[in-house]
């Protein structure tokens, strides 16, 4: 299983990733791919889960399998610390030293590919058909990465809470409105049982902020960026939708809805009763159904009035531009994506399964399973962030104004300069043209 820090370090990646990449000589000689005199190419694969067992015995196995069905290449693991993986990539592509086959978290992969790391995935439209949408890396119209499984943002509550203080059970049909979460939201505060009523785990850095909290913009109408061009953030980020989403995000903390920065473990907070309700991810599932058992409940995402969001996208690998070898990484490629192996790998890491027959394999994530709502949120309500290459700058921006918002910046202001400062970058960089 992985764990709270596990997760929050791999969210943290995307944000710290930066926009120097254009600086990175494309193509190149690599020593990624060794032919030995019996005629087997040896490729190298990395992957960022050196401290992750569960994940990176999953991804053995699929290599181990694949080594052993053909004499023709040979898979070599390479794992490395997460809080150092995506510098160890940006140092390999300036030195024209990349793997043949490398891990990515999902928003990355447009920078990636405009840096001239990621090859274009040839040949395996058929496959990936079958996969989520969210687990599919793209840019330019092109798929370079797909991952084996993602994650669902939910509501978290238990039903003798909601019971209690006759709060309606939301459903996907039906998932609260801003009045009905407000209402809710006074009531519980009211009643003094909880030091607060909601969390929304303001303690998470990086890259949590964008991926949980700019859905609830997306949920008012607005956006990071105009998503027609991917030029200007104008508009999207400073128009009346989000200044409708800053006013409500700042009540969150004027009213006391929730706390201006949570506890380091808010899923600990929530369990041993602080607040009422937790917005967090599906990896609360297993430590929340040991505490409470039947009584948990695991609810979507709030309809501020565009209907429910949540975030979406996770790691997905990819081959290298440099990679000396393509057609045995896109063989490998081939081979990991079948049903039993993306089954294998969302088991061990207790996520969602990225394809049908997959989720079938895994208890729980079947059709009516335990946790198949966790997969049709992820269907119904996620949305990607914003596909382009100025990804990264655009994180970082927008964790900034939504920090600045929660501490009583004044909205306009400050979405106004965070909008200057996308749209400086996008330019500066001819758009990622």
């Amino acid at each position: 299983m992985i764990t709270l820090k596990t997760r929050l370090a791999a969210l943290a990646l995307a944000a710290a990733l930066p926009l120097t990449l254009a600086a990175c000589s494309k193509g190149g000689s690599s020593s990624n791919a060794d032919t030995t005199p019996g005629g087997t190419t040896t490729l190298t694969m990395w992957t960022h889960n050196a401290g992750n067992k569960n994940e990176l015995a999953a991804v053995q196995q699929i290599v181990t399998d694949y080594n052993a069905s053909q004499t023709k290449y040979k898979v070599d693991v390479q794992a490395f610390p997460q809080d150092s993986y995506n510098q160890s990539v940006v140092a390999a592509a300036a030195a024209k030293k990349l793997p043949c086959i490398l891990d990515i978290d999902g928003p990355n992969v447009p920078n990636w590919a405009w840096a001239g790391y990621l090859a274009p995935l040839e040949g395996m439209d058929d496959t990936l058909s079958k996969f989520l949408p969210t687990v599919l890396g793209k840019w330019n119209n092109k798929t370079y990465s797909f991952g084996y499984y993602d994650v669902a943002l939910t509501m978290v509550t238990r039903k003798s809470v909601l019971k209690e203080y006759g709060v309606r059970v939301p459903t996907m049909e039906k998932p609260w409105s801003n009045d009905e979460f407000t209402a809710a939201l006074k009531k519980i505060r009211d009643s003094g049982d909880f030091d607060y009523p909601l969390d929304i785990a303001t303690s998470f850095t990086g890259e949590w902020w964008p991926y949980a909290y700019s859905p609830f913009l997306q949920s008012f109408g607005g956006d990071l960026i105009n998503r027609t061009d991917y030029k200007s953030a104008q508009g999207a980020l400073n128009g009346p939708e989000a200044l409708a989403w800053a006013t409500w995000f700042r009540s969150l903390i004027t009213e006391k809805y929730a706390p201006l920065k949570s506890g380091a473990d808010p899923a600990k907070d929530f369990m041993n009763g602080k607040t009422a309700i937790l917005y967090n991810g599906s990896w609360t599932a297993v430590d929340t159904r040991k505490k409470f058992g039947d009584d948990i409940l695991f609810l979507p995402s709030v309809d501020l009035g565009k209907g429910p969001k949540i975030g979406g996208g996770s790691w997905q690998w990819g081959v290298s531009q440099n990679c000396s070898s393509p057609e045995g990484a896109l063989d490998y490629m081939k081979f990991s994506a079948q049903d039993k192996y993306v089954a294998g790998v969302a088991k061990a890491t207790t996520n969602i399964p990225a394809t049908d027959a997959a989720a079938a394999m895994v208890p729980g994530f079947e059709v009516g399973g335990e946790n198949d709502m966790f997969r049709q949120y992820a269907k119904a309500n996620a949305v990607l962030r914003p596909v382009t290459p100025g990804y990264p700058f655009i994180a970082t921006e927008f964790t900034k104004v939504a920090q600045d918002i929660l501490n009583g910046a004044d909205p306009k202001a400050a979405l106004d300069t965070a909008v200057k400062n996308i749209d400086a970058n996008q330019e500066s960089n001819n758009f990622f043209q």
